[in-house]
C-alpha cells in the first residue's frame, strides 16, 4: 500500500513538473502556464476576464500575461515561488502609488481616469486595486457591491443612510456613483455635477424652476435644509419643521414666535397657536411658486 502511495506522488510530481514550461533565461519571463502550475484559481479567473482575452488589444494576456502586471516571474520560480518573492504582489503592505501605477501603464489614457490626480481617493491612498477585481470575469468588477464597497470605508455614510428618510441606496435603486465619481472631478466631494443643485435637478426636476417667486435657500443649495445622505426627518430634512422654518425666519409674532403651551391655553379652548404648526400646511409650495400670492410661497399652481 505504501509503493502505491509513493508511486502516486512522484507521478503527480512528473505532472506538475512537465506541466510548469521552461523558463526563458533570455527575457527573464516564466510565461503564463509556469504561474498556473501553482495559481490556479487565480489563473482561472484571469483567463475569463478581458485582462485574460489575447484578442483584446493592448490587454496583458496579448503581452506578457501575468508577468505585465506582476513583473517577471523567471527569478520567482527559480526561487521555488512564496508570497513576494523576487514578484509584484499587490499586497496591503505595498504602496498604493506603486499600485496604481501599474493600472496606469495601461489605463492611464482612459478618459474616465482624467481626472485621477485630483481624486480625493488618491490622495487618501486609495489605490486602483482596492475596488476593481482585477482577476474578475467581468469588466470593471468591484470587489463586492454597492454600496458595500464604499461603506467599508465611508461608515459613516452607512450610518446616514440606516435612517428613517434616505435615498434608496440599500434598495438598490441608486448607487454611490451615481452622484460621485470614483476616479476624481474637479468638484467638491467628487460631484457629477458642477453643483450640488444640479446634481440634485437630474432626479428632482420639477425643483428646477424657474419660478416666479423664488425660495432664497432652496436656489442656493439644496443642503441648507435637506441631510443628502439621511434623516430621521421626513423628506431628508435636516431639522423638523417649524424650526426649520425657523431656523431663517425670526420676525417676531406669526410666523416664527415658538408657542409654547402657556401661550396655548387662555380660555376653555385650546389656542389655535398648538394646532396646524407645521409651516407647510399653509406655504404647501416651498421650492418656489407661480402663484399670484406667491411671496408667501402659499400656493401649488
Amino acid at each position: 500500500m505504501k509503493k502505491i502511495v509513493l508511486l502516486l506522488g512522484f507521478f503527480s510530481a512528473v505532472v506538475l513538473f512537465t506541466h510548469v514550461p521552461p523558463v526563458s533565461t533570455d527575457t527573464g519571463y516564466a510565461g503564463a502556464e509556469a504561474c498556473k502550475g501553482c495559481h490556479e484559481g487565480y489563473y482561472d479567473s484571469y483567463a475569463r476576464s478581458p485582462h485574460g482575452k489575447k484578442a483584446v488589444s493592448g490587454s496583458p494576456a496579448a503581452q506578457f500575461g501575468c508577468e505585465s502586471c506582476h513583473g517577471s516571474g523567471a527569478e520567482h520560480v527559480s526561487k521555488g515561488g512564496g508570497k513576494g518573492v523576487s514578484i509584484f504582489g499587490f499586497g496591503r503592505k505595498l504602496d498604493a502609488k506603486d499600485k496604481s501605477a501599474k493600472c496606469l501603464a495601461c489605463h492611464e489614457d482612459r478618459q474616465h481616469l482624467i481626472n485621477w490626480n485630483l481624486s480625493r481617493h488618491k490622495s487618501n491612498g486609495i489605490g486602483c486595486t482596492d475596488c476593481p477585481s482585477v482577476h474578475a470575469g467581468t469588466g470593471r468588477s468591484l470587489k463586492a457591491a454597492q454600496p458595500d464597497l464604499c461603506f467599508d470605508c465611508h461608515k459613516d455614510i452607512r450610518l446616514q443612510s440606516n435612517k428613517q428618510s434616505h435615498h434608496p441606496i440599500r434598495e438598490g435603486k441608486v448607487t454611490c456613483t451615481d452622484c460621485h465619481d470614483t476616479h476624481g472631478t474637479f468638484n467638491a466631494k467628487m460631484l457629477r455635477a458642477d453643483t450640488v443643485n444640479e446634481l440634485c435637478y437630474t432626479c428632482h426636476a420639477e425643483k428646477r424652476g424657474p419660478f416666479r417667486f423664488e425660495h432664497p435657500p432652496v436656489e442656493a443649495n439644496c443642503l441648507n435644509c435637506h441631510a443628502v445622505h439621511g434623516s430621521n426627518h421626513n423628506s431628508l430634512l435636516v431639522r423638523k419643521p417649524p424650526q426649520l422654518c425657523q431656523s431663517c425666519h425670526e420676525a417676531a409674532f406669526h410666523p416664527s414666535t415658538p408657542y409654547t403651551k402657556a401661550d396655548g391655553f387662555g380660555g376653555t379652548e385650546p389656542s389655535n397657536k398648538l394646532i396646524g404648526r407645521a409651516c407647510m400646511n399653509c406655504h404647501t409650495n416651498i421650492h418656489g411658486s407661480n402663484g399670484p400670492d406667491g411671496r408667501g410661497l402659499r400656493f401649488i399652481r
